[in-house]
């Protein structure tokens, strides 16, 4: 098992003074941890990012960003704490669902990777006694839904390499060569006209616009985040969110168009992974915008029009 990271003075001293104020807002005593468990939790989120050479003003303002209730429900389910564990379902259920058909583009398959991953979520107990869930490596720095999107695609990735990886035996010769290691997956590199298209939508973009996708995307805010900053309702920025990625997807559609692809073609390269982009989406929105590194959520390239 692997040694614990040293906590430093520093991230000590943040944790002893914040302590009581976020043991009262994060709901501990409902879902079964003790004041102890929360300051190890939050000694343990702030050692991993931060280093001996940060200060204790540093670590409060790292520790401050927490989403400590979030954080708290997280942990107390990886704990194995029953009601936690429902109010969980009852938040979080539908949305993985959800979250899994948008990936999974097809009911049962949906299901079964949802049902999947609730199984790793809730834990089970290993020989040690131990308690050993996937929620317990939630640290709080983003939103729990977009952390959940993450490890639901990541798991939805996982299960098709596993695919790409079963040969049937009776597609192989009689000579042992299905049992020869897979070849590396190769990824495909993403059409450099999607690259210039979505450059050019992101570059058209008025700043007022690029900053609130900053600080969403970018900055990982939440809604009610970003109306308090600009004085608005929170219905309001997630009109205008959902407004600006319909947008965005109908200007790239047309540039590629514009570059000589068919609309076929325009919509099949739109389902590239942005990961395979050659792109700085992050340069490209920060311009005029609050500074930041991507959080859990991903730029809405593959936004349908007309979904709600």
């Amino acid at each position: 098992m692997r040694a614990p990271k040293p906590i430093s003075a520093a991230v000590q001293s943040a944790v002893v003074e914040l302590l009581p104020e976020m043991h009262a807002k994060s709901g501990c005593e409902e879902l079964g941890l003790s004041r102890e468990s929360l300051a190890e939790i939050l000694c343990d989120v702030a050692a991993k990012y931060l280093t001996a050479e940060n200060t204790e003003a540093e670590a409060r303002a790292l520790l401050l960003t927490l989403r400590i209730d979030e954080l708290v429900l997280a942990h107390a389910c990886a704990a194995g704490n029953n009601s936690a564990w429902e109010i969980f379902l009852t938040r979080y259920r539908e949305k993985l669902y959800l979250s899994a058909l948008r990936i999974a583009r097809e009911d049962s398959a949906a299901r079964d990777l949802a049902d999947g991953l609730y199984a790793d979520l809730y834990g089970a107990s290993t020989r040690d006694g131990e308690r050993v869930s996937k929620l317990a490596s939630f640290t709080g720095r983003g939103s729990l839904e977009g952390w959940l999107r993450t490890v639901l695609a990541q798991e939805f990735v996982n299960r098709y390499r596993r695919t790409k990886r079963l040969v049937s035996l009776d597609e192989e010769g009689e000579d042992g060569s299905q049992f020869a290691a897979p070849q590396p997956e190769v990824r495909r590199s993403a059409d450099s006209r999607l690259e210039s298209a979505t450059d050019a939508a992101l570059a058209s973009l008025p700043s007022a616009d690029r900053m609130v996708l900053a600080a969403y995307y970018l900055d990982g805010r939440t809604l009610a985040e970003i109306a308090r900053m600009l004085g608005v309702h929170e219905s309001t920025i997630s009109r205008k969110l959902d407004k600006l990625a319909k947008s965005l997807r109908k200007k790239i559609l047309a540039a590629m168009t514009q570059l000589g692809m068919s609309r076929r073609q325009a919509e099949e390269a739109l389902e590239v992974d942005v990961r395979d982009l050659q792109l700085d989406i992050r340069r490209s929105l920060a311009q005029d915008s609050p500074a930041g590194a991507f959080s859990e959520k991903e730029v809405p390239l593959r936004t349908r029009e007309g979904s709600g």
